[in-house]
């Protein structure tokens, strides 16, 4: 059974929509093979993708200014099945739940609010990051 949305983290959007990132290829086919039929960004990766586009030392040539990183995310959001999240439920309880559930180290609290947020929705986080493993009931698509 195919999730019914997706929450792609930002290392995914930014491999997606930047053919020099090393995962560039693996982004590509998830997003062609894999996806769910819905695809959501939520205010956190919205702002983190604009944040690393428009980083001169990441991005090198390929740099954006503001306007053209603005562009983007509509030009994503275009896309069809591609929308800002608009959650039923803002995941607040069980961030706070995943915070509490050991030593979290505090470089993984926007990692805890992305998982929290897809719990709490039902909704897959899509990552290349291994850490959201340690989020146990999260629904998950690690992408090599």
């Amino acid at each position: 059974m195919s999730p019914t949305a997706d929450l792609p983290d930002l290392n995914v959007w930014l491999a997606l929509t930047w053919p020099a990132h090393i995962h560039h290829q693996h982004a590509v086919r998830w997003w062609e093979q894999q996806a769910a039929e819905q695809v959501l960004f939520c205010t956190t990766t919205a702002l983190g993708l604009v944040r690393l586009v428009c980083q001169p030392k990441l991005m090198g040539k390929a740099v954006r200014t503001t306007a053209e990183a603005s562009a983007l995310l509509d030009a994503l959001c275009q896309q069809p099945g591609v929308a800002l999240a608009h959650p039923e439920h803002d995941g607040w309880e069980v961030f706070h739940q995943l915070l509490r559930q050991g030593e979290l180290p505090v470089r993984l609290c926007t990692d805890a609010h992305l998982a929290a947020l897809a719990m709490a929705n039902g909704w897959r986080l899509v990552s290349f990051d291994r850490d959201f493993e340690r989020f146990a009931a999260l629904e998950r698509l690690a992408l090599p």
